[in-house]
């Protein structure tokens, strides 16, 4: 007979990883294979973005999508650029909650497998894997709402004509 106090409170917070997966992976290599001969360094440029949508009740998809272009004067030596999902679980937290655990804690979840996919299409392209740094998505996170509360502060400011 199982113990009632061990059931878990079917009300408590609970988040769970249930999927990650690659949505989408682009790779350009547009100079090969004179790229292969060119001795300066490249400058690399990272671009980042992300997204959360409700698949539906207690399920969310949240999609980080990373761009790695790196270049050599004008000319685009590589690109790639790889989206990764996640599917979480998420129950019974607060609702001012969910935006933080959705703009902060699940993209740094996917975080190192969006990297690792990076890497590896970079080095199978023929060029030295490239680490992406980690990302401070709170700060990021902490930015956009300053913004936001800047552009509403700013609405609300600006004369109405009438």
């Amino acid at each position: 007979m199982a113990d009632p106090a061990a059931q878990p409170d079917p009300n408590a917070p609970f988040f769970s990883i249930e999927k990650l997966y690659v949505k989408d992976l682009s790779v350009e290599n547009p100079s090969a294979p004179q790229s292969y001969l060119w001795r300066e360094s490249p400058s690399v440029e990272v671009g980042l973005d992300h997204e959360a949508t409700l698949i539906e009740e207690g399920f969310h998809n949240v999609l980080l999508k990373v761009t790695v272009t790196a270049t050599i004067a004008d000319k685009t030596m590589f690109l790639v650029e790889a989206a990764l999902g996640g599917i979480f679980q998420i129950r019974n937290f607060p609702e001012a909650d969910m935006a933080p655990l959705l703009g902060v804690h699940c993209p740094n979840i996917l975080f190192p497998y969006v990297r690792e996919v990076i890497s590896d299409a970079v080095n199978r392209m023929g060029y030295p894997a490239i680490y992406l740094q980690p990302i401070n998505f709170e700060g990021m996170y902490q930015a956009r709402i300053q913004r936001e509360l800047e552009a509403q502060q700013a609405a609300g400011a600006a004369p109405t004509l009438q």
